[in-house]
């Protein structure tokens, strides 16, 4: 084509520029192209987008009709502390470029106040603490069946396969296993996700072996590498377990024959056997789950038949003359005695008010420091009221003292405590022991004579106060309060008074209590002369 042209300059030139156009040429249909693409992505971004707001814009107007009763269900608390803290940052990701509005730099502000990858954890173990105290499948969880619930929720894939990642990163195989497998149900029954079976089923896998199931994790090795033949860590465990299960099962036949071998030697008294392990105690662990559970109530229909309702002045108490309060007998020994209508809802409002602001994480008495601490075994978040903040504060102290006719100068303030999803506090003595001389000797008012809780709301499920020793169980009701004394009368404490703050398994609980002090007791409550009187 070039040669048909006059000039060899010219000719060479415009050779070289139809080289050059023709490339360019190509370059923007690319362009062309790329920016098609471009669009069709944004409009598949805004198209998420979109999805997300429209479905967060749903979820949030029903939510905030009645906060507390949809964050009472344990699954909306945990998927919201999962939006905030993992979901939130992915959409910022999604429009970081889009900052006409403001929308980008309002939500990079927001993000300093979200849950961190701790409070995602902390949530996570609460759902586990629950389902293993309350015997819930992994499957009832996931599909928001759960008493007295309101605001039903279901689990995805994605939220099901976090929980399992969050017990494997605990090297909690049981939890992982769980939680995987109910992944791995909600897939094989067509539930959409981003999460692939593979990775699901490589997890579980992990976590079978771990347990010892060999057969079990090779049969999952089989079903992996059919879905995906490639898989390097399934090829490599499919020979690694079929060398360890034959090895299991050549280990097992020689035990076998030994035991074989023993039994032919001695038999065995079966009846000896199982009259020993009827003396077995429970551990207070499964005595305190039971209790929560409502199972395990140790109260014969003759000591049942002993507790009584009553119109009480405490002695005719001046201000209780006019207006007793109605007390009950919750417990025989110890005596535990609740009072009903004690706290208005006004007061309760006030209490909480107060309160809100300062919650933070609850703290408990270091028996070897005598200071205040944060333990694991209590998941709550506390504040100290003092009566000078306000009269109702004043009224409520007055109330407690009128009604046990113990002084109220040597108690510890009010504290109020908030118990959210899987909020609990195992089991506890609230006097110090004798092991612990120094446990409230900063406070210089002897040991905690009694304690008495106002229970602030009702709770839908869980939440009970249990006394695994005993087998005691009390349940929260708005507007109660409770009282025993943690001390026999001779000062020495009473082991029987041992108790718990069972899970909160749906619901919001809120309690108050005071701690009282022997100081200040002594012409109020006499010291007696047997040491158990």
């Amino acid at each position: 084509m070039c040669s048909h042209l006059t000039g060899l300059n010219l000719s060479l030139k415009l050779c070289t520029v139809f080289s050059q156009m023709t490339d360019l040429l190509y370059t923007e249909k690319d362009l062309v192209t790329s920016l098609k693409e471009y669009i069709r992505q944004e409009e598949n971004r805004l198209e998420q987008v979109k999805e997300w707001a429209d479905k967060l814009d749903s979820l949030t107007s029903t939510a905030t009709q009645d906060p507390e009763g949809f964050l009472g269900h344990p699954v909306n608390a945990f998927k919201l502390v999962k939006r905030l803290n993992s979901e939130w940052g992915d959409l910022e990701n999604l429009v970081l470029k889009d900052t006409t509005n403001g929308f980008i730099s309002n939500l990079t502000m927001q993000r300093q106040f979200f849950p961190t990858e701790e409070d995602q954890t902390g949530a996570a173990k609460a759902l586990l603490r629950l389902q293993d105290t309350y015997q819930l499948s992994a499957n009832t969880i996931s599909n928001g069946d759960l008493p007295g619930v309101v605001h039903k929720s279901r689990m995805t894939v994605a939220d099901c396969f976090e929980l399992g990642k969050i017990a494997y990163s605990e090297a909690d195989y049981y939890h992982t296993e769980l939680w995987m497998a109910q992944a791995l149900t909600q897939l094989d029954e067509g539930e959409e996700s981003t999460i692939e079976k593979v990775t699901v089923m490589d997890y579980l896998n992990y976590a079978i072996y771990q347990q010892g199931e060999l057969e079990r994790a090779l049969e999952l090795t089989k079903r992996m590498l059919k879905l995906d033949p490639n898989h390097q860590r399934a090829n490599g465990n499919l020979k690694y377990f079929e060398f360890q299960l034959e090895k299991q099962r050549k280990a097992e036949a020689e035990k076998k024959e030994q035991e074989d071998k023993k039994r032919e030697k001695k038999v065995l008294d079966k009846r000896d056997a199982q009259r020993k392990r009827s003396k077995d105690p429970l551990p207070e662990r499964k005595k305190y789950e039971m209790l929560c559970r409502g199972e395990g109530v140790k109260l014969t229909p003759r000591r049942q038949s002993r507790l009584f309702c009553r119109y009480f002045d405490n002695n005719r108490n001046p201000w209780l003359l006019l207006a007793p309060v109605k007390q009950e007998d919750e417990w025989d020994r110890p005596r535990i005695v609740r009072y009903h209508d004690i706290i208005s809802d006004s007061e309760i409002k006030t209490v909480k008010e107060l309160a809100k602001p300062r919650l933070k994480r609850a703290t408990v008495h270091d028996p070897n420091t005598g200071k205040l601490t944060t333990a694991h075994y209590r998941v709550s978040k506390s504040a100290w009221l003092y009566e000078y903040e306000h009269s109702t504060i004043e009224k409520i102290n007055q109330r407690i003292e009128d009604v046990t006719g113990l002084e109220m100068d040597t108690a510890e303030e009010l504290q109020v405590a908030n118990y959210g999803v899987g909020g609990q506090y195992e089991p506890h003595f609230d006097f110090g022991r004798k092991d612990e001389p120094d446990a409230f000797k900063e406070l210089g008012t002897g040991n905690r004579i009694a304690t008495w809780l106002f229970y602030m709301s009702d709770v839908s499920a869980g939440g009970a106060t249990v006394f695994p020793d005993v087998g005691a169980a009390v349940w929260p009701k708005k507007g109660t309060a409770v009282f025993w004394y943690n001390l026999f009368a001779s000062g020495e404490g009473d082991y029987s008074t041992r108790h718990a703050a069972c899970p909160v398994l749906v619901g919001n609980k809120w309690v108050s209590n005071k701690w009282i002090h022997e100081r200040g007791q002594e012409f109020r409550r006499p010291c007696a002369m047997s040491e158990m009187e």
